[in-house]
């Protein structure tokens, strides 16, 4: 009886501890909810777990249609990989439970599942989901080169497709920058027809046909299209295809006429006008002036070159659109050209007048608008801006070329000139004379003797030498070349200028250049040292310098030296001072003691 107690208490307490250990063995598993990879690239799935048992068996699964499929599996004494998977030789399990799949493409985006079994310990699971990403190409518009005839209902102005995206991209349309609200009813006046294909690889290209019935608005608006597509993190991204125009055709309703030119129209310009319509295509176009006959243009430009005053009028622009109805296309604009006449000279042919004598100018014009009247001289300004232009008292200053300039202030670049020569006979002046050198007496000199008068003077050289003549505008110069013999080094040269109104003579003089002097530049003469060293080096400036600064540096040490001495003579004698103060007082003080021993052996007694 007792036994059988014992027994009892034995089992009760066996199923209380098979109890308790089943209540305590437990198995988790966690992995990330989603993996976002893009494709091409290496996705990782994690996963990590807790059991209380010894010998786990951690295994992932792919689902597809409801059916599950392993892939890779680990356990304390095993591993492997499944074969005949679509993820077959792109994948790997590493020691941590990571699933590793390189490269990820389109057809990874699925379910996966991380599941451990741990014997008597139990199954447990978790799933995660990867999700694959690619970015779609441009967006390219294509079909939207078709003319289109207004009022003629719907038509296809564009097809938008963006190729090879994952996940599936969205296209959106724009015009004038405003999104168009995606309309699929083709009841409406502007609707879209959408398209996917899913390609081969895995990956979306999407399209989208865009439907309008155009109004003449259309016609200066702005179209494209957007490809929107998801990335990785949740990012968000577009890209847009290229802008294009709508090509519509309608009738003209008004015609316009305008004048090209910016700057009021001169006699010789070229003058350009525009006639253009509001309608497409542009017509072909009539142009007429007054009576005169008809010329036609395909392009609406009507070009006048070299333009005269005789081209003004007003000018008649028709534009022949035979689909506008009842309407007339005909505008008119006129042109008015600005001319300056030629200018008369008074007097009209050169003028030739003495010297002291007064003379004057006058010249005339006319023009479309208000002018002004100035006189050049030689290329100069002069002050007077009048009509006429008088010298009381002529010079040879006087003779020259006189311009007169009509211009017209209002039209830029419209003027008129007019010239006459102005000859003032006189006797010759010379101008002052340039002194002559030589370096020693025998050389040769050259002289130049430069006058003014007309006729042209005749030079007379005293003593004479080899003589040239140059002759420039007013101004004739002699040039003559001879030897610097001492009686010309004593009483120079005379240069004597005539002509049939008198004569004007200057005296040149030579001078010898000494070898010792430099001419500075400016008239004055150097050091003699400088001038000998640079006769004995050729005129080499540097050395001259060096011999300057060798002199300035000796006179500085000998200062120096002479400085220092004198402080050393002084140093001595305060010496011999400070001794001989000393020895005074030594013997003053032997002295003083004498005394005392002297007076001290006379108390004695």
């Amino acid at each position: 009886m007792e036994g059988m107690r014992s027994g009892r208490v034995w089992l009760v307490c066996a199923s209380l501890f098979c109890t308790l250990h089943v209540c305590l063995a437990s198995v988790s598993v966690k992995v990330s909810p989603t993996v976002d990879v893009i494709i091409g690239e290496t996705a990782r799935l994690p996963c990590t777990f807790t059991t209380t048992g010894n010998m786990p068996v951690v295994q992932w699964f792919i689902e597809a249609a409801g059916t599950r499929t392993r892939v890779a599996f680990r356990s304390p004494s095993d591993k492997g990989l499944d074969k005949g998977t679509p993820l077959a030789e792109r994948v790997t399990m590493d020691t941590d439970m990571t699933l590793v799949i390189s490269p990820v493409k389109a057809i990874d985006e699925r379910n996966f599942f991380c599941q451990v079994v741990d014997g008597p310990v139990g199954t447990s699971e978790a799933e995660t989901k990867l999700q694959v990403f690619f970015a779609p190409e441009k967006p390219m518009v294509s079909e939207n080169k078709q003319a289109i005839a207004l009022n003629s209902g719907q038509h296809q102005v564009g097809k938008c497709t963006s190729n090879n995206g994952h996940p599936e991209p969205r296209i959106i349309w724009f015009k004038d920058s405003k999104p168009l609200p995606e309309v699929l009813d083709p009841k409406e006046k502007i609707y879209m027809v959408p398209g996917v294909v899913r390609e081969s690889s895995g990956l979306f290209t999407v399209s989208s046909s865009l439907y309008i019935d155009p109004e003449k608005k259309d016609a200066k608006s702005v179209f494209y299209c957007t490809v929107e597509y998801r990335m990785p993190n949740g990012e968000i991204r577009k890209e847009n295809s290229e802008p294009f125009n709508l090509t519509l055709l309608y009738p003209a309703e008004n015609v316009f006429f305008t004048l090209l030119n910016k700057s009021p129209i001169k006699e010789g310009d070229e003058v350009q006008m525009k006639c253009e319509t509001d309608g497409n295509p542009q017509p072909q176009f009539e142009f007429a002036k007054d009576d005169t006959p008809k010329e036609t243009s395909e392009t609406g430009l009507f070009v006048l070159k070299s333009i005269t005053r005789s081209d003004s009028g007003v000018y008649k622009c028709e534009a022949m659109d035979f689909d506008a109805e009842n309407i007339e296309l005909i505008k008119t604009l006129t042109i008015n050209v600005h001319y300056v006449d030629p200018v008369s000279m008074v007097p009209s042919s050169p003028l030739v007048v003495n010297k002291g004598d007064r003379f004057e100018l006058q010249c005339k014009t006319k023009a479309s608008d208000e002018y002004t009247l100035s006189w050049m001289k030689d290329g100069k300004q002069l002050l007077s801006q009048k009509s006429g232009y008088t010298v009381e008292s002529a010079t040879l200053d006087s003779a020259g070329e006189y311009v007169c300039v009509a211009s017209v202030p209002s039209v830029p670049g419209l003027q008129k000139k007019a010239n006459i020569t102005v000859t003032v006979s006189g006797q010759p002046e010379i101008d002052v004379p340039m002194e002559g050198h030589v370096a020693k007496q025998g050389d040769m000199v050259t002289l130049r003797c430069a006058a003014r008068g007309h006729p042209a003077p005749q030079f007379t050289w005293k003593p004479s030498g080899k003589e040239s003549l140059e002759f420039h505008e007013n101004t004739v110069t002699s040039t003559v070349t001879l030897e610097a013999t001492a009686t010309i080094l004593k009483d120079g040269v005379i240069c004597e200028a005539t002509n049939m109104h008198g004569a004007d003579s200057k005296k040149f003089t030579v001078e010898i250049k000494s070898d010792n002097t430099i001419d500075s530049g400016n008239g004055a003469l150097g050091s003699p040292v400088f001038a000998t060293a640079e006769s004995q080096q050729g005129g080499s400036k540097g050395v001259v310098v060096a011999v300057l600064v060798c002199v300035l540096l000796l006179l500085l040490l000998v200062a120096v030296l002479f400085f220092f001495g004198k402080r050393g003579k002084m140093a001595c004698r305060k010496d011999n001072n400070k001794d001989t103060e000393s020895g005074d007082t030594k013997s003053g003080e032997k002295a003083n003691e004498g005394s005392g021993l002297l007076k001290e052996k006379s108390v004695e007694p």
